[in-house]
């Protein structure tokens, strides 16, 4: 069952390996594309992102007689913390 090979021409071994030859040149083109595009996309991101500025604002207003409770924290009403009450 074993079927034996028969032996190529060298002319059509250099075709093949001339084949070849091509198709790794183009393959190492585009990956020089795909590695400039990456770039050029990360770099767009990058000037994209820094066009922008944070702004925090610090000051307030109230806006009626009520009380505005801004900020994460704990909020007490009154003078007594139950957190801290007499620990002695």
């Amino acid at each position: 069952m074993d079927k034996i090979r028969e032996p190529i021409s060298y002319f059509e071994h250099e075709r093949i390996v001339a084949m070849m030859e091509r198709t790794t040149k183009r393959l190492f083109i585009l990956c020089i594309i795909i590695f400039a595009a990456f770039v050029g996309t990360n770099l767009g991101w990058v000037i994209y992102e820094s066009q922008y500025t944070d702004v925090v604002l610090t000051e307030t207003s109230q806006d009626g007689d009520g009380t505005n409770i801004m900020g994460a924290g704990d909020v007490y009403y009154g003078t007594e913390n139950t957190n801290d009450q007499d620990k002695g």
